[in-house]
């Protein structure tokens, strides 16, 4: 065997190692990494169906506060109306009981306020 064939021997073995070497510390980084990465995947999934679902929830919730904000506002706008009905169909009531009040006392919204607090007070 000449130089060279030794050369092409060893060459070729050296070549041949490091390829059992890499192929090798791939075998075995899979086998570590594998069962992390696939825990870490798992964990992405709950995440992300998580986070849809947070999505979907906050959605629906400013859905329906806007939907509340709409109803407050109109009980607002039928108690103001029903208060302004009430006013004006209570002012003929009103003027009856102050003309009641002017005749009692002699016509001083004063005195008559006096004497009904007085008499309220039992003095």
């Amino acid at each position: 065997m000449t130089l060279v064939q030794k050369i092409a021997v060893f060459g070729l073995a050296a070549a041949l190692l490091l390829a059992l070497g890499a192929g090798g510390g791939l075998w075995m980084a899979s086998g570590h990494y594998r069962p992390l990465l696939d825990a870490a995947n798992i964990d992405l999934a709950k995440a992300t169906s998580a986070r849809d679902n947070l999505e979907a929830l906050a959605g629906e919730q400013g859905r329906k506060l806007g939907e509340l904000v709409q109803a407050g506002q109109l009980r607002e706008r039928n108690a103001a109306l029903a208060q302004e009905k009430a006013r004006q169909e209570a002012q003929p009531d009103y003027a009856a009981a102050n003309q009641l009040l002017r005749e009692r006392t002699g016509g001083d919204p004063a005195q008559a306020a006096a004497a009904i607090i007085d008499q309220e007070l039992g003095l």
